[in-house]
């Protein structure tokens, strides 16, 4: 930006013909002079002719002149583009969220977001169920699981894979399992969906295992789950990324490393989706942006 501002003063000498000209607006005479004095120590050549009767251009300065200009149009078109472009991301965009999706990672994200498109505002829905989306009058949603193959346009946000985990302080009192048969002396805590069941199944070098299991608390809702882990209940089968945030802070753990979860009938990446009938709008095209970047700097920590 330093360099930005030198190449802009050099424009402002050159049309007013003088440096003290110049410095009339903002700056003083001495700190006109040193910025196009550093301006050509940079570039290795004078780009301009100093003499009692004023200033003027050189070859190489005039030549530099004329792609500065070009530089300074390109950039102020860009900032009132990139100006344009925000101020038309405005009105309210209905949004349906998974419950824990939208819980524990987005709306946490959300203040950055909504920072830097003061004009947009969010209508959230939370639901575990697929709204139609053209009857609800929903922009844009987070779905996860098989994916319908019309009427919608699909970005995926993130694989599906579950893991293994608890609280630090569990661990502490009943001790870590190593292999999933260990299990059985342990509470795991059961979501009540009837493709989930009451059994873990596991697979390591192409040796599947299924264990059955049982703990202390069985509910339908994810989030119930996690509070329950986080609070030293025992341990829960949950997506990695939904507990990222409580494992690099210490608050889970993951266990049975060496073990991969295997997917069951539902598992399924996780998308974001809108209807194909409405095309894409500038304020859909920003939050799917923003989803796909969000999910991205989570797969990558």
């Amino acid at each position: 930006m330093e360099e930005l501002a030198r190449i802009q003063t050099f424009i402002k000498v050159v049309e007013a013909g003088s440096f003290s000209a110049a410095a009339r607006d903002s700056s003083s005479t001495s700190s006109v002079a040193r910025q196009i004095k550093s301006l050509e120590d940079e570039l290795g050549v004078r780009l301009l002719n100093r003499n009692t009767r004023g200033i003027s251009l050189s070859e190489p300065g005039r030549l530099f002149y004329e792609r500065a200009c070009k530089l300074a149009s390109d950039l102020s078109n860009a900032k009132s583009e990139a100006q344009s472009f925000q101020q038309s991301v405005k009105g309210t965009l209905k949004v349906s969220l998974r419950v824990s999706t939208g819980t524990t990672v987005i709306i946490p994200a959300l203040p950055a977001f909504l920072d830097a498109y003061p004009e947009l505002s969010l209508d959230i829905t939370l639901t575990d169920e697929r709204q139609d989306l053209v009857a609800n009058h929903i922009d844009v949603a987070v779905w996860m699981g098989q994916l319908p193959n019309a009427d919608i346009v699909a970005r995926r946000l993130i694989p599906s894979q579950r893991i293994v985990c608890g609280a630090p302080g569990y661990f502490k009192r009943y001790g870590v399992p190593v292999t999933p048969r260990e299990l059985d002396r342990h509470s795991c805590l059961l979501f009540t969906a009837p493709q989930y069941g009451s059994t873990w199944r596991f697979h390591r070098d192409g040796v599947h295992e299924e264990v059955p299991v049982s703990g202390k608390l069985r509910t339908g809702n994810v989030l119930a789950l996690l509070s329950g882990a986080l609070s030293g209940l025992g341990m829960i089968m949950v997506h990695e990324w939904m507990v990222r945030a409580q494992i690099e802070a210490g608050a889970l753990a993951r266990v049975l490393h060496d073990y991969t979860v295997s997917p069951i009938s539902t598992d399924a990446d996780l998308h974001v989706v809108y209807p194909s009938s409405r095309g894409m709008s500038l304020k859909v095209r920003v939050f799917v942006d923003f989803l796909i970047q969000l999910f991205e700097r989570r797969a990558g920590a």
